[in-house]
């Protein structure tokens, strides 16, 4: 999911769009998901030459990436999305003042969590599988996803406000999934978030995916989930948001938040949920945004 609520820095990216050849190569990759440029070329009536030019434009505005594959007649030039949203948000109130911390998805202070679960670094599983006393191992610090069935996992979030300073707007983005035994694509999760214990709503996500291979994800991992989704929970004066559609009335003010509180972020999957789909976090090194969980947190004076 590309985020913008700035336009000028976006230009490349819209006049990328600004083609109906362009647009069609998207939507064929959408359906797809990966295809070479031959393919492309066929589907679209064109020359190579000209496909070329086209995949470059997409290519430099980050909507897709390429891939090199051995092919029969040579090296093939596999293109797929690295996007598969774009949420434009205008006349979005700004704030000067804000700090951004990156939290691994290792680095929790609390869980309690149920298998199948475990954890994993770029080079090796962290102790053994569906066990849950490995997610104590010191080596956790180090692990690039993390994943259970049902359960929690607690964060917390640095407080660097000072005392004339208050919590305007929240953003956290993570990469996220299902958990199901192996991979499934259809397997649906009502993934809850927290903040201090208070609710905030909850999303669906619609699977674990695993059948192409994750951008980041290490060659030694098996054919197991591969990478999420990327989402923004966005909590401010308005409500609280993923990827701007509204989940819930709490508001920023409802958190209370000031320089002496503390602030714990708690994603989990409780019993209450419709979809215990278990819950997959990607960290860096794993999945398709080479990300820890990131936080911003703006405030004004």
């Amino acid at each position: 999911m590309l985020y913008i609520d700035k336009l000028m820095p976006k230009l490349h990216l819209f006049q990328a769009l600004d083609s109906d050849v362009r647009i069609q190569i998207l939507e064929f990759l959408s359906i797809e998901k990966e295809l070479n440029m031959n393919q492309i070329a066929t589907k679209l009536n064109l020359s190579k030459a000209a496909i070329t030019m086209h995949i470059k434009k997409l290519e430099d505005a980050g909507l897709i990436s390429i891939k090199t594959s051995a092919g029969q007649h040579g090296v093939q030039k596999i293109c797929c999305l690295n996007e598969n949203r774009i949420i434009i948000e205008l006349g979005k109130e700004e704030y000067n003042n804000f700090y951004e911390v990156n939290i691994g998805v290792g680095q929790y202070s609390n869980y309690k969590v149920y298998p199948t679960c475990g954890i994993a670094s770029k080079t090796g599983l962290i102790g053994e599988l569906d066990d849950p006393r490995y997610l104590a191992d010191p080596e956790r610090i180090n692990a690039g996803i993390l994943w259970f069935a049902n359960g929690y996992v607690e964060y917390k979030v640095p407080n660097y406000l000072k005392p004339n300073q208050s919590v305007k707007e929240l953003q956290i983005s993570m990469e996220i999934a299902s958990e199901a035994p192996g991979y499934c694509e259809n397997w649906l999760s009502d993934i809850y978030m927290y903040f201090n214990e208070i609710e905030l709503g909850f999303w669906t996500s619609p699977g674990d995916f695993g059948s192409k291979k994750g951008i980041f994800t290490p060659n030694w991992w098996p054919e197991w989930n591969q990478h999420g989704l990327l989402k923004v929970l966005s909590i401010n004066s308005n409500g609280t948001f993923i990827d701007g559609m509204k989940i819930s009335e709490i508001t920023i003010e409802d958190l209370n938040l000031n320089y002496q509180t503390a602030f714990n972020l708690k994603f989990a999957i409780p019993e209450k949920a419709r979809n215990i789909g278990g819950l997959t976090i990607y960290g860096k090194c794993f999945g398709n945004y080479d990300q820890d969980i990131k936080i911003r947190v703006f405030y004004t004076s």
